[in-house]
């Protein structure tokens, strides 16, 4: 066995301790424990620990000078033993502590301990002062008019040292207070527009308490109290309406110059008003300048088209003596009168003669300006003259059937209707009515001429058959013309002479082009020409003068060529054909080239058709035309080179 000798000296676990202490604790509070440790036998006297305190040390320095703290030598739990921790005197306390083996008899060691004392909230917050003197403008609202103050002597920043403002006395609600969380001031504002007119002083009392609630250990004191005297300046309000919109109901019929609408603004400040109509689109209204009454200016309209379900809206002003104004909608409703009788419609039809077919009769109508309830159901009535013959036997509330009571003989009858709507009070009017009564078929349709004519259905039907039939005929004329026109023209004779292609005048050859409303090749062609019929010398008939030429014919609007002069005479074409073959080419050129110039023909991209052959050609071959020189004299191999339009030409001429 190896005896342990007393060789190690204790040693605290940490070489700071801290903790924490609630202001006015009573003794024998626990605060803290601190711990050491010893490196000897645990079994024997030199690891058996004791503590103690060596000194105390108050932050402030010498704020508290008694013992406060004491600590059980065996656990070190630290403890308070006496009275009198006060934050607002002590912020914390240090300890020297100390620890020795051999049950505080042998070696030691020292430590140190920190106690901070905390704040409960033992201090109610205190107005200072308690009086306050403050101003608020009237018609204004949330803004700030002042500040109070409240002192605590609890730590700043918490819940025992903020504060909450409080109004005891403001049944309106029209002030509001708030807290500043940097100062701890209480900010006075008005939340609802004050009126002078009505209070121009308030005396607001004000109570102030902390976020937490007070302590048991606090003095027992009433809250604090201040009081705030506010003076309401007075400025120059806007007049107000009593009502906005301003609202008049009158009967559409109101004579003009009748009192609408009085006493219709007020002025808080008290002083002289004046009145204008600012918005009247019909002009219907007029407003005293001075006591704003509203009369009727001219008379009423419901059919005007500024009047929106019943209602017709202006806008009036009114300013007070400095200058402030306001307005407000003035909605006109308008009540519907009976002003316009009802007026018959149709006036003028046909019945059958035969008074015992219930199917016959002339249905009539009225139509009325005024609108519900003083139009419809409308009430018909015969005039008492005429009730012998006719009688008005109703279908609903806008229609009726007029019907004879006895069978009539065939002509004119004038009948007298009565007409009366609904309204109140009840408008009539009188009116009369052309019947035509004519015998009827077993369809209850006119078969009289005077029927045919003057009835209603019938002589709709007979009037449409002659304007179609008469359409048709002409129709067929134009057409047959049309066919004429373009069947034949001008008869030409060609007979044969010397040289190449010559007929009895200068008009004979030409480039025959029709104008069909075909599309073109190019973007400018919008009305294309095609070759409906041409006139070749070389196909000359049989028979003189038994063909129709065509000529150049348009039959569209001939499309301008941009690239050319607008509005420009034509140039002259080449009319003479050449006298020598070997010409050809210059002749054809110089027809392309008055083509180009010539800002009448079509666009520039549409082929110009030259002596152009046709089909079905009564002449065998070209041999029977002479020229002037023999075909063993000329060489028309350069044909060949001219393109297909030459082609068959210099198939002609091939020596081969």
């Amino acid at each position: 066995m190896v005896l342990d000798q007393n060789d190690n000296r204790p040693a605290f676990t940490q070489s700071q301790f801290v903790g924490t202490v609630s202001e006015f604790s009573v003794p024998g509070t626990s605060v803290m424990s601190v711990s050491a440790a010893d490196a000897d036998d645990p079994m024997t006297e030199n690891a058996a620990l004791s503590y103690s305190i060596i000194s105390q040390e108050s932050i402030p320095a010498n704020a508290v000078t008694k013992t406060m703290f004491g600590i059980n030598n065996e656990t070190g739990a630290i403890y308070t033993r006496d009275v009198g921790l006060d934050r607002e005197v002590v912020k914390s306390f240090r300890l020297k502590l100390q620890v020795a083996d051999m049950t505080g008899m042998g070696l030691t060691s020292e430590g140190v301990a920190i106690i901070h004392v905390t704040d409960i909230n033992n201090h109610a917050p205190r107005f200072n002062p308690t009086s306050y003197s403050m101003t608020a403008v009237e018609n204004r609202h949330d803004y700030e008019i002042g500040r109070v103050n409240a002192s605590d002597r609890d730590d700043r920043g918490t819940g025992n040292w903020e504060a909450r403002y409080f109004i005891s006395n403001d049944p309106e609600g029209n002030f509001a207070i708030a807290t500043d969380p940097e100062t701890n001031q209480g900010v006075l504002s008005v939340v609802k527009p004050l009126d002078f007119e009505a209070h121009s002083k308030y005396v607001l009392i004000l109570t102030v308490r902390n976020l937490n609630a007070l302590s048991n250990k606090a003095p027992n004191l009433p809250a604090s109290t201040a009081s705030v005297a506010i003076t309401v300046v007075n400025e120059n309000e806007a007049p107000h309406f009593r009502e906005n919109p301003v609202q008049i109901v009158v009967p559409e019929s109101v004579a003009p110059g009748t009192l609408l609408k009085s006493n219709i603004a007020f002025d808080p400040d008290h002083s002289d008003l004046r009145y204008e109509i600012i918005r009247d689109p019909e002009r219907w209204l007029h407003i005293d300048s001075n006591t704003g009454d509203i009369s009727a200016k001219r008379s009423f309209n419901m059919r005007s088209p500024h009047v929106k379900n019943h209602v017709y809206s202006a806008v009036v002003k009114v300013t007070d003596s400095g200058g402030v104004s306001t307005t407000a909608t003035v909605a006109v409703t308008l009540k519907e009168t009976n002003d316009f009788p009802p007026q018959l419609f149709p006036r003028s039809g046909s019945v059958c003669r035969t008074a015992d077919r219930v199917e016959s009769g002339l249905i009539v109508t009225a139509v009325d300006e005024d609108f519900p309830p003083h139009a419809a159901p409308f009430y018909f009535d015969t005039a008492d003259y005429v009730s012998v013959n006719w009688t008005v036997v109703p279908i609903n509330g806008t229609h009726a059937v007029l019907r004879p009571l006895i069978e009539l003989e065939e002509g004119e009858y004038v009948v007298t209707m009565l007409v009366s709507d609904s309204g109140s009070p009840v408008l009539s009017a009188y009116a009369q009515v052309n019947v035509t009564v004519c015998a009827c078929d077993s369809y209850g349709d006119c078969r009289s001429e005077a029927g045919a004519v003057l009835g209603s259905s019938v002589g709709i039907s007979f009037i449409a058959l002659m304007v179609i039939t008469a359409s048709v005929v002409l129709l067929l004329v134009l057409l047959l013309l049309a066919v004429a026109v373009t069947t034949c023209g001008r008869r030409h004779h060609i007979k044969k002479r010397t040289g190449l292609l010559i007929g009895e005048s200068e008009d004979d050859i030409r480039d025959n082009v029709i104008n069909y409303d075909e599309q073109g090749g190019g973007e400018e062609d919008e009305n294309a020409f095609n070759i409906d019929m041409l006139w070749n010398p070389l196909d000359t008939p049989s028979t003189p003068g038994s063909y129709c030429p065509v000529s150049r014919v348009p039959r569209g609007k001939q499309p301008l060529r941009r690239d050319a002069p607008q509005n420009l005479p034509s140039p002259i074409y080449p009319r003479r054909p050449p006298a020598d073959p070997t010409d050809i080419e210059d002749y054809i050129n110089d027809g392309l080239e008055a083509a180009d110039n010539d800002p009448n023909v079509p666009p520039y991209d549409t082929a110009l058709i030259y002596d152009y052959e046709g089909e079905g050609s009564l002449a065998g071959s070209l041999s029977s035309i002479a020229s002037s020189s023999s075909d063993g004299d000329q060489d028309y191999d350069y044909l060949n080179n001219w393109g297909p339009r030459f082609q068959k030409l210099a198939n002609m001429y091939d020596p081969r």
